[in-house]
C-alpha cells in the first residue's frame, strides 16, 4: 500500500471515530434529558402521605443507583482496557 492509501484509511477511521463520539454524546444528553423527566414525574405523582408508594420509590432509587455504579464499573474497566493495548500497541517496535 502507498503512503497516500494509509493516509486516507486513517482519514476515513478517525471521521467515523469522531462521527461516532458525537453520535454517543447526543445519545447520553439524550437519555439524560428523559431521565430527568421520568424523574420529575414519577416526583410529582407520589403520594407522600402513603407509606408503600415510598417504599415503592426508594426502593427503585436504590435499584437504579445499583445499575448506576454498575455501568460506571464497567465504563472505567473498558477504558482501563483499551489503555493498556494502546500502551502495547505503541511499545511495539515499527518494522
Amino acid at each position: 500500500m502507498t503512503d497516500r492509501t494509509l493516509d486516507d484509511i486513517r482519514h476515513n477511521v478517525l471521521d467515523r471515530m469522531e462521527r461516532g463520539e458525537r453520535v454517543l454524546r447526543l445519545s447520553l444528553l439524550g437519555a439524560a434529558a428523559l431521565e430527568a423527566l421520568m424523574f420529575v414525574v414519577a416526583f410529582r405523582l407520589i403520594d407522600w402521605d402513603n407509606r408503600l408508594h415510598l417504599l415503592i420509590f426508594i426502593f427503585s432509587l436504590f435499584s437504579y443507583f445499583i445499575v448506576v455504579l454498575g455501568l460506571l464499573a464497567l465504563g472505567g474497566h473498558v477504558s482501563r482496557s483499551v489503555a493498556r493495548v494502546i500502551t502495547a500497541i505503541e511499545a511495539r517496535p515499527t518494522p
